[in-house]
């Protein structure tokens, strides 16, 4: 700690003999350089308890030896010189420039441009996480989830919404003037594997043990699309390529928030299952492990929930037992404490699991997929199952070459409540427009038609006390659109979570802009770095993929 940091440039007068020395390398482990005008002299140090040796050799082989030690503030190093001819001398080295000096000047000579944080910080993040805030709407067309009311106003306190109704005021609180705009809840996806940074647990038949909540990826740049699509809410999934898949989680799409600020606080507890090819691996080319067979995915069913049962017993009577975290998920399910999202096609399968729940005294909650639905329907009504489907997706593999784009219509008219859900990155960005393709396929209303990307996939997460319609006292999470909802011509202007706007297109223009002036001025160094000589590599591809259900 009283080591003296020698390191500096200095004039040296050796005997009458004036160079330059340059002392660097570490304080406690220097190097040297002994110099005149453009020649540099071998030379050599020794530095021990503040004390220095110096020996150098000029371009004419005379041998200089130095001993000395710093004095006078640092700034001089004084000493006894042994010269060439043998005889004894004083040296004197002044300092010019100290080691601190020389890097404060080199960093600042070097100073990188620092851009802003950002929240999260990749592209089209915010510079703060946004707050909630007070705001009134004023003469929206507002569609509640129940009606649609003309020239309506909507009042915003405290991230929940206080009033519906005409008219309204509220000091304090930002005005919009929403006049020829359309005000809905967001749209919430059942269905969803945005945000996961993994997948598939696909090397056991259950998977009951992963967590999606483990995976979540905050940086996907897919929440701030679907944001702009006006989606707030999402169901992220494991995959499908188990009969009992990974537990799913519920996210608020909060761009800016880490993993867990990303989690829909207080969420009800759901499950992944499957059925069909995926499970049984038709198009996997993979005969590694049970089951193989429609027949063995039902067998895998019943026999984890006649193990959850016998475990759940024995977990009751108070004996010992060895704690079993996919039991405990099971037994949950027996419990009617976590809910089924079950990956379904062909109506045989459906049938089976609404057989196979009801033998053990609970009820599938939700059939996604669920493109034979409407071959079933009655069936899932007595059930008491909902429907969360696509709105017309088929013949992508055998197993759906039955669906028709009427499913959702026939379902919703026999008493399911049914959604529309996306399954994928892209379609999720304008689930408002497969909303509308009931309106043609099978005449459902307007607000029919909204409820299925809004109140009934807040039902089917059983959420809808909270999000899925614009009520007093639910979340304000709310999308201001340009344009009818369920038109192709329609754009999110501002989507709102709990009072906090996440997208708004005004903003979005001006990132636009951002981005491409931080892209051009990365380039811009890339060049003058290669043009200098600096090393060139090839791009790194390293775009994450888009995740589907059966990704592995």
């Amino acid at each position: 700690m009283d080591l003296i940091d020698l390191r500096g440039d200095y004039t040296l007068n050796a005997g009458g003999l004036v160079t330059k020395m340059s002392i660097s390398g570490t304080a406690s482990k220097p190097k040297i350089k002994v110099s005149k005008d453009s020649t540099d002299y071998p030379s050599k140090i020794t530095y021990k308890d503040n004390w220095l040796a110096v020996r150098f050799t000029t371009d004419a082989g005379d041998l200089y030896r130095l001993t000395g030690k710093v004095m006078e503030n640092n700034q001089i190093i004084r000493g006894r010189l042994l010269l060439p001819n043998g005889q004894e001398s004083q040296f004197r080295a002044n300092l010019t420039e100290a080691f601190a000096e020389k890097e404060k000047k080199a960093k600042t000579e070097e100073a990188p441009e620092v851009l802003p944080l950002l929240y999260p910080n990749v592209g089209y993040g915010n510079a703060q996480k946004p707050q909630s805030q007070d705001v009134l709407f004023k003469g929206a067309t507002v569609w509640t989830g129940t009606e649609i009311l003309e020239n309506t106003d909507v009042l915003v306190t405290k991230g929940k919404i206080a009033k519906v109704g005409k008219d309204l005021k509220a000091s304090g609180a930002q005005v919009i003037d929403a006049t020829g705009k359309h005000l809905t809840a967001g749209i919430i996806d059942e269905h969803s594997h945005i945000a996961g940074l993994s997948i598939n647990e696909a090397g056991h038949n259950s998977s009951a043990e992963v967590r999606m909540k483990d995976v979540v990826d905050p940086k996907d740049i897919d929440i701030y699309r679907n944001l702009a699509g006006g989606v707030t809410t999402i169901q992220l999934l494991h995959g499908s390529a188990n009969p009992i898949g990974g537990r799913s989680a519920i996210l608020k799409l909060k761009w800016g928030e880490d993993a867990e600020g990303l989690l829909f606080p207080d969420a009800p507890k759901f499950i992944k299952f499957a059925l069909g090819e995926n499970v049984k691996q038709s198009n996997w080319q993979s005969y590694s492990r049970f089951p193989q067979t429609r027949m063995g995915v039902e067998q895998v069913f019943i026999n984890y929930f006649q193990r959850a049962r016998e475990y759940g017993k024995l977990k009751a009577s108070g004996q010992p037992f060895r704690y079993d975290e996919e039991m405990e998920v099971m037994l949950e399910i027996l419990n009617k404490e976590r809910f089924i999202s079950c990956h379904s096609y062909v109506q045989s399968e459906i049938n089976m699991l609404m057989k196979v729940a009801e033998k053990f005294n609970f009820r599938v909650n939700t059939f996604t997929h669920i493109l034979e639905g409407y071959k079933v329907a009655d069936k899932m009504a007595e059930h008491g199952v909902g429907g969360s489907t696509f709105s017309d997706w088929w013949a992508y593999k055998y197993e759906v070459k039955d669906a028709i784009p009427f499913n959702a219509a026939i379902m919703h008219r026999a008493g399911v409540t049914v959604a529309i859900n996306s399954d994928d990155a892209e379609m999720s960005r304008r689930l408002n427009q497969e909303a509308a393709k009931t309106v043609k396929y099978g005449g459902m209303s307007e607000i029919e038609a909204w409820q299925m990307v809004t109140l009934n996939a807040a039902k089917l997460l059983r959420i809808d006390n909270r999000v899925g319609s614009i009520e007093k006292g639910k979340d304000a999470d709310l999308v201001l659109w340009s344009d009818h909802p369920l038109s192709v011509y329609a754009k999110a202007e501002k989507t709102m979570i709990e009072g906090a706007v996440y997208f708004d297109k005004q903003q979005d223009l001006a990132k636009r802009t951002a981005i491409d002036e931080q892209k051009n001025m990365l380039v811009r160094k890339m060049l003058k770095v290669k043009a200098s000589g600096g090393k060139t590599q090839p791009a790194r591809q390293n775009k994450k993929p888009r995740f589907e259900c059966e990704t592995l």
